[in-house]
């Protein structure tokens, strides 16, 4: 598994490479701009001396008076050991030089050009004018390592205190850091302290708070469950035990070592439906996709739980009307278990004489709902946040019933998100309205 990578150490060497990027940019164009500087004043300096020259010769009427000019020019280029002139005249007549003068390693910039003589209308000096810039290439030569240096010293200071700034900056961070180190599953809901962070990391802080109390949350839940399934299994199984100690515990006939098998496999069955059940509710968990196969009427499959149902409902004095129709793809069996659990839910609550009330209703984007309404007692509004959740009872005296379990309502919201929906209830004036939304396509779903 590779290193994590440094933030502080990849910060500050991007800022020292930016930086270096950004001042060899300035220097670059100084030093740009300095030699155009420098080769604009030397054309302008020979420019300047090729006019004085001109000026010079034009001042001789004759040749006889060469010498004079020899003198003049000598007189001129007293303090210009940098310049240097040749006239000639014809093609190989040297009429005036400069002293010569070592030049091994000069930078010469030349000027080359004609001057009319004044006493003949066709001849004329063809002068060599030579400047010489190795003064200008040191200082430049100079110029450019010192910004060089300069660059990479202002790279390296900018790099060091950017280094010792962003320490500065995750030193909050490192003290969130043990503030997380420091939680336990005691105080695992536990806020962080995000006071001190800065304002870009203030949202992160406070997803994370979100995520703590969610996993308190959900710590309480998976506690609350161990409890729940302990207390659940501690009755059946200790009546299986009772009985069969006290089967054991002396001879019995064939009859009654029937009836105490009888009694005990009907225990075993309800621990094997709370078992399948609860492996049910963690394979949805897990994000197990329903089968969906096209429903063409679901009317018609409410009507066949309806009618599965109809010795309970008929024991329990009430009847049960279905309204509405949708169609859809679905999985049709999720699709009945959620409805019987809802209904049976209903029938054990609902008054004698009254009629419970399945209602299919379209929702637009491929949505339906499906409800069950019984008529009986309110539940108080403090539970009906938690009515879905698992082994939760409203009536805490019928907690211990032989055939209900408390994971009916977990099952049916169970049903409703694999299928993208959610589970509602709505509870006043004597009518208590339990059910869930679904989607009929797997894309509307996935995009719920």
């Amino acid at each position: 598994m590779p290193n994590p990578r440094s933030l502080g150490r990849w910060l500050s060497s991007w800022l020292a490479v930016l930086t270096f990027l950004g001042l060899g940019v300035v220097c670059s164009i100084v030093y740009v701009t300095t030699h155009r500087n420098f080769a604009s004043k030397q054309a302008e300096e020979l420019r300047h001396k090729q006019n004085v020259v001109r000026h010079l010769v034009s001042e001789i009427a004759t040749q006889d008076d060469l010498p004079g000019l020899r003198h003049k020019l000598d007189d001129f280029f007293v303090g210009h050991s940098d310049l240097e002139l040749r006239l000639i005249q014809g093609d190989d007549t040297l009429v005036y030089a400069t002293s010569a003068r070592s030049r091994a390693q000069a930078d010469l910039r030349r000027l080359e050009f004609d001057i009319p003589l004044p006493w003949s209308r066709t001849a004329v000096l063809r002068a060599e004018l030579a400047l010489d810039s190795s003064a200008d290439r040191r200082l430049l030569m100079h110029l450019a390592w010192t910004l060089l240096l300069s660059a990479l010293s202002g790279a390296v200071l900018v790099s060091a205190v950017g280094t010792w700034l962003i320490r500065r900056a995750l030193l909050p961070v490192h003290d969130l850091a043990r503030q997380a180190a420091s939680l336990s599953p005691e105080s695992v809901g536990k806020p962080l302290d995000g006071s001190a962070q800065a304002q870009e990391l203030q949202p992160l802080v406070a997803q994370f708070n979100a995520l703590l109390i969610r996993l308190d949350d959900a710590y309480r839940q998976l506690e609350g469950f161990n409890a729940d399934v302990a207390h659940e299994l501690r009755t059946p199984l200790a009546t299986l035990i009772g009985e069969t100690e006290l089967a054991l515990s002396r001879e019995r006939s064939l009859s009654d070592l029937r009836d105490v098998l009888g009694s005990n496999l009907e225990d075993l069955h309800r621990l094997a439906g709370m078992v399948n059940d609860m492996l049910f509710l963690s394979r949805a968990d897990r994000g197990e996709h329903p089968r969906r196969r096209p429903v063409a009427s679901l009317a018609e499959l409410v009507t066949e739980v309806v009618e599965f149902h109809e010795a309970s409902l008929q024991e329990a004095g009430v009847s049960a009307r279905v309204s509405g129709d949708g169609c859809g793809a679905f999985d049709a069996g999720l699709i009945r278990r959620a409805l019987s659990n809802l209904l049976a839910n209903a029938t054990r609550f609902a008054e004698r004489g009254t009629v419970l009330e399945v209602v299919i209703k379209p929702d637009g984007d491929d949505r339906i709902c499906l409800s069950v309404r019984n008529t009986g007692p309110v539940i108080p509004p403090e539970h009906l946040p938690r009515l879905f959740d698992r082994f939760y009872r409203v009536d805490r005296a019928r907690e211990h019933g032989d055939h209900h379990h408390g994971l009916g309502l977990a099952i049916v919201a169970a049903i409703a998100r694999m299928h993208g929906g959610a589970p509602f209830v709505r509870s006043a004036a004597g009518s208590t309205c339990v059910g869930f939304t679904v989607f009929g396509s797997p894309a509307h779903a996935h995009a719920d």
